[in-house]
């Protein structure tokens, strides 16, 4: 179907769905978790079509897993469908109200946003995850995977499709496009009219094109140099372990650390020990001149490696002089999602925490919380890096906007 037939109809559906009261949703949302688990067979022969192509076609071990599913990883989908159908719905509350001295009732009431598009790579998840937030936050959605994904997403789209109709849900509401070519993503960052949002998910290049060809509002989400700062009053013993769980445990994913800064005063020792923990993983260590002296097996680093979001298991090191050093360093080269502090130092860890421009800024913790669940707000349909609309973690409330409704009896101005 013509991407602009898609889009219309997506229009047309999100003013009946924007209208479609809680219950109904959350029915809906329930059957389609139900739904994904008896077309298990479908969707996992669909997706070995991918997963042998990306293989064939030589792909990455990290990009392969992140392509594939599993029973295990179906069934973690239709969960996540039901926790969204178990979260508060946000389309019809009331932010405030206020009462004029001339009579006006004036409330600020949650509305959907209406389309939103989403534009991501091969991780077949995000078509269950933002199709699910899409319908309990009123909104149709228009979705574009890589082709790599091809099979795999539009069997999860006709699977849950199909239900959400059958359901009550307006036809239309749900679309994805099959056009994997990239004439057909320029054209999506223009529908104008039809998108009132555009998302892009995925690597650094996907959300520069987005935002560099996109006439259509966009949402920067996703690009994550994140950063772990070894302070001079850390304990050594903990910032192994955030390091580790930091760079190691998903290294895949966009909260993962990708460079780990270290005070020229703990250098001797952390890094040593660092190098020792991080034996047990495939990680390569990329090194500055101060640091490759201290780190067995190093590689000296570049200056591409600073502000390179690896998704893998490699590892920028740099040794810094001092605190400033260490945040000049991260408001140079990050990406505005996460960065972390190990310190023992209350004054330091307040000063990074004001001076370090980023959607989440920890101390002694890994980055790897950001997330909505980790937060305790629930599903989310990616982390936005920017400040207008929203920052962090996009969940329901973030995909809905407001209007004021205004009640009188017969006020003029």
């Amino acid at each position: 179907m013509e991407l602009l037939q898609l889009a219309s109809e997506a229009k047309q559906a999100s003013y009946a769905l924007a209208v479609l009261g809680t219950e109904e949703k959350n029915r809906a949302l329930c059957r389609m978790a139900e739904a994904l688990l008896l077309c298990q067979d479908e969707i996992l022969g669909e997706n070995g079509r991918d997963v042998q192509a990306a293989i064939a076609a030589g792909c990455s071990q990290a990009f392969v897993d992140r392509l594939s599913l599993t029973a295990k990883r179906i069934a973690a989908m239709a969960e996540g469908l039901r926790q969204v159908a178990a979260l508060p719905d946000p389309v019809g509350g009331a932010d405030s109200v206020a009462k004029r001295p001339n009579g006006l009732s004036i409330e600020k009431r949650r509305v959907p946003l209406g389309v939103i598009g989403i534009i991501f790579e091969a991780r077949p998840n995000v078509t269950v995850d933002a199709i699910g937030l899409c319908l309990k936050s009123g909104n149709a959605c228009l979705l574009r995977g890589g082709r790599e994904a091809i099979h795999t997403n539009l069997c999860l789209k006709n699977v849950l499709a199909r239900c959400a109709y059958e359901n009550g849900v307006p036809e239309g509401a749900i679309q994805l496009v099959d056009d994997t070519g990239r004439e057909a993503a320029r054209q999506m960052m223009r529908l104008n009219g039809y998108l009132d949002v555009l998302i892009p998910r995925g690597g650094a290049g996907l959300i520069r094109s987005v935002v560099e060809n996109a006439t259509v509002p966009v949402i920067e989400t996703g690009v994550g140099v994140c950063h772990t700062y070894v302070d001079a009053d850390a304990d050594c013993a903990m910032a192994v372990d955030i390091t580790e769980n930091a760079k190691c445990s998903r290294p895949s994913v966009c909260n993962a650390c990708e460079t780990v800064l270290v005070h020229a005063g703990r250098a001797e020792e952390f890094l040593p020990a660092l190098s020792a923990r991080l034996a047990r993983y495939p990680v390569e260590l990329r090194c500055c001149q101060r640091s490759l002296p201290l780190v067995p097996g190093g590689k000296p680093a570049q200056e591409a490696d600073w502000s390179t979001e690896y998704g893998d298991y490699i590892l920028s090191v740099k040794v810094v002089d001092d605190l400033d050093g260490a945040i000049t360093h991260i408001n140079r080269y990050g990406t505005h999602h996460s960065e972390t502090i190990v310190t023992g130092s209350y004054a330091a860890a307040e000063e990074f925490l004001a001076r370090v421009d980023a959607a989440a800024v920890y101390v002694n913790a890994s980055t790897r919380f950001t997330d909505g669940g980790e937060f305790g707000f629930g599903a989310e349909i990616g982390i936005s890096t920017q400040k207008l609309h929203a920052r962090g973690p996009m969940g329901l409330p973030e995909l809905t906007t407001v209007k004021y409704v205004v009640r009188g009896s017969g006020q003029i101005r």
